[in-house]
C-alpha cells in the first residue's frame, strides 16, 4: 500500500480535498495545495472548455514550491460532450491527478498516463471496483455511506475490506471525514488516504454561498437524504434544500433524469440539482464554524498527530 512518489513526498496530511460540483474553485485549491494536502476541482465547474483550462492556468501559477499536487474530476459518462475536450487539456497541461467519476474508461486512463499522470476513480461496490481495476486506475476512491455527493450506501468497514482483497494500489476512504483522528482511522481501516469533502464546504475559500454554509453549519446527521431524485445518480443532500426547493419528500425514490449536458446551459438556466439543492453529508452535525483552509488544516494536522500518540499509548496498553 505505497504511495505514489509526487504523494509521498508532498504531503503534510494524507488526506485529499475532494471536488466538489458549484463548490471547488481555483481559491479553494490552492488553499489545499499551497496548505499540504491535495486540491481538486470538477472540470465542469467552469462553463466551457476555455475557461477550465484558464482555472488550470491559474492554480499552476499560483502553487507554492512544496505544495502538493492539484486534481481535476471528469465526469466519464456519455451524457457529459465535453469529456473528450477536457480530457486533451488535462493531457496538454499534464495535471498531476486526474480523478475519473460515473465511467472507469481505459482510454481514458491511458491518455491520463501517457504522460506520467495518476488516475483516481470513485467507486461505490466491489462491482465498481474491480471493472475501475481492470482499467488499470492508480487508486480507488471508496466513497462510503455517509459521505456527501455521489455517496454508496456501504459501510466503509465492509468496502474498504472487499476491495483490499484485490486490490494493492492507493487507496482513499470517502464518507463523514472532518477530523484528524478520522483520517488516522481510514488508514487503520486499510486506506492510505482519506477523501474529504462537505468539511470544505464551509471554509472561507470555498464558492458555496453564504446561505448554503449556514444550511450545513445548522444541519445534523438526520437531516441527510439519500436520493436519486435530484441529479439521476444516488446522492446526498440536505433535507432543508431539498423542501425550499419544492421537492415532495415522499417522492423520492423516483429517479432523476442522468444528463451532465444539462449541466452545461448558463448558471441562470442551471437546472436544480447541485444549485439549489445542496449536498452534505452525514458528518455535518460535527460542522460548528466556519474557517479558512489554512487554520482547518492546522486543526486537521493536530488532531492527526494526537491520534497518533493515542494509538501508541493503545499499543503499550495492548501488547502484543
Amino acid at each position: 500500500m505505497a504511495l505514489p512518489a509526487v504523494l509521498e513526498q508532498s504531503l503534510r496530511l494524507p488526506l485529499v480535498a475532494a471536488p466538489m460540483f458549484l463548490v471547488s474553485n481555483p481559491q479553494l485549491v490552492l488553499a489545499c495545495c499551497n496548505g499540504g494536502i491535495v486540491g481538486s476541482f470538477p472540470a465542469l465547474n467552469q462553463r466551457d472548455s476555455g475557461g477550465f483550462a484558464d482555472w488550470l492556468l491559474q492554480i499552476k501559477q499560483g502553487l507554492n514550491a512544496t505544495a502538493a499536487p492539484y486534481a481535476v474530476n471528469l465526469i466519464v459518462h456519455a451524457t457529459n460532450p465535453r469529456l473528450q475536450a477536457d480530457l486533451a487539456i488535462c493531457v496538454e497541461q499534464q495535471v498531476p491527478i486526474v480523478i475519473t467519476s460515473l465511467g472507469a474508461v481505459k482510454e481514458v486512463v491511458d491518455a491520463v498516463h501517457s504522460y506520467g499522470g495518476l488516475v483516481f476513480h470513485d467507486v461505490t461496490t466491489r462491482r465498481h471496483a474491480e471493472k475501475a481495476a481492470e482499467a488499470s486506475v492508480d487508486g480507488l476512491i471508496a466513497v462510503a455511506a455517509g459521505a456527501g455527493g455521489h455517496a454508496g450506501t456501504w459501510s466503509p468497514f465492509a468496502l474498504i475490506a472487499e476491495i483490499r482483497q484485490f486490490f494493492d494500489k492507493t487507496l482513499l476512504l470517502a464518507g463523514s471525514l472532518n477530523h484528524g483522528h478520522e483520517i488516522l482511522a481510514a488508514q487503520l481501516l486499510g486506506a492510505d488516504l482519506a477523501y474529504m469533502g462537505t468539511r470544505l464546504i464551509a471554509t472561507q475559500q470555498s464558492a458555496a454561498p453564504a446561505a448554503y454554509k449556514q444550511m450545513l453549519l445548522e444541519a445534523q446527521a438526520a437531516d441527510i437524504i439519500h436520493t436519486p431524485a435530484v441529479s439521476g445518480v444516488p446522492a446526498s443532500f440536505m433535507r432543508q434544500s431539498l423542501e425550499q426547493a419544492g421537492y415532495d419528500l415522499k417522492q423520492l425514490t423516483h429517479k432523476g433524469e442522468l444528463n451532465y449536458g444539462e449541466k452545461l446551459k448558463p448558471m441562470d438556466d442551471e437546472a436544480k440539482a447541485w444549485k439549489t439543492v445542496w449536498s452534505a453529508g452525514q458528518g455535518v452535525g460535527s460542522i460548528h464554524e466556519e474557517l479558512s483552509v489554512a487554520d482547518l488544516i492546522a486543526r486537521l494536522d493536530h488532531e492527526y498527530r494526537v491520534a497518533l500518540s493515542h494509538s501508541q499509548r493503545l499499543h503499550q496498553r495492548w501488547p502484543r
